[in-house]
C-alpha cells in the first residue's frame, strides 16, 4: 500500500501571530536580509525559529506566490485573446492553457512529482485528449449535418426552378459559394 503523502505544512511560522507573520513577510521580501537575521529577530520577539525554518518557510511562500503570478497571466492571455477575437472559444484556449501547464508539469517531472503523482497527471492528459476527440466529433457531426442541409435545400430549390435554366445556374453557384463558406468557418 502506497505511502499518505502529507499535504498539510505546519510548522511554528504558520503559527506565528498574523501581525508577526506580515512582518516576517515584509522582511523576507527585503533580500538584502540573511535567514540568519530574520531567525535572530524573531528570538528577539519571543519565538524559537530556526533559519532552516525560515528558509523552508521563504521557499513555500515564493511558489505559492508564483503560482498566483503564472494563474493570473494566464487568465489574462486568454481573457486579451477572447476580447481580441470575439470568435475564439474560451473554452478550448482554456484548454489550450491547462494542457500546456500539464505538459509542462510532465517535463519537469523529478521536481514537480512530489506536488502532483504521476497517475493524476496522467489522468489529467487522458481527460483532456478526450475532450479534444469529443469536440472533433461534434465538429465533424455538425459538417455533415450542415453539408445534408444544403444538399436538400438545393435539391427543393430546383426543383422549385427547374424551369429557368439561367436561375437555376446562378442559384447552383450561389449555393456552393455558400456551402464552401459555411464547411471553411466549421473547421
Amino acid at each position: 500500500m502506497a505511502e499518505r503523502r502529507r499535504t498539510r505544512i505546519s510548522s511554528k511560522i504558520t503559527q506565528l501571530p498574523e501581525e508577526v507573520k506580515e512582518q516576517l513577510d515584509e522582511l523576507l521580501l527585503d533580500t538584502s536580509n540573511t535567514y540568519e537575521e530574520i531567525a535572530k529577530w524573531l528570538k528577539s520577539e519571543g519565538y524559537e525559529i530556526s533559519k532552516s525554518a525560515v528558509g523552508r518557510y521563504a521557499i513555500r511562500a515564493n511558489q505559492a506566490t508564483q503560482r498566483v503570478v503564472e494563474t493570473l497571466e494566464k487568465t489574462k492571455a486568454i481573457a486579451a485573446a477572447v476580447e481580441k477575437n470575439p470568435d475564439l472559444d474560451y473554452t478550448r484556449a482554456s484548454r489550450m492553457v491547462l494542457m500546456d501547464g500539464l505538459m509542462q508539469r510532465v517535463s519537469t517531472a523529478e521536481e514537480e512529482f512530489q506536488e502532483m503523482p504521476l497517475d493524476k497527471a496522467g489522468r489529467l492528459i487522458a481527460s483532456l485528449s478526450r475532450t479534444e476527440t469529443y469536440e472533433q466529433r461534434v465538429r465533424q457531426d455538425m459538417k455533415k449535418k450542415s453539408e445534408l442541409a444544403f444538399e436538400q435545400l438545393e435539391a427543393e430549390l430546383m426543383a422549385a426552378i427547374k424551369q429557368d435554366p439561367e436561375l437555376t445556374k446562378e442559384l447552383h453557384s450561389i449555393l456552393s459559394r455558400a456551402r464552401e463558406k459555411v464547411l471553411k468557418d466549421g473547421d
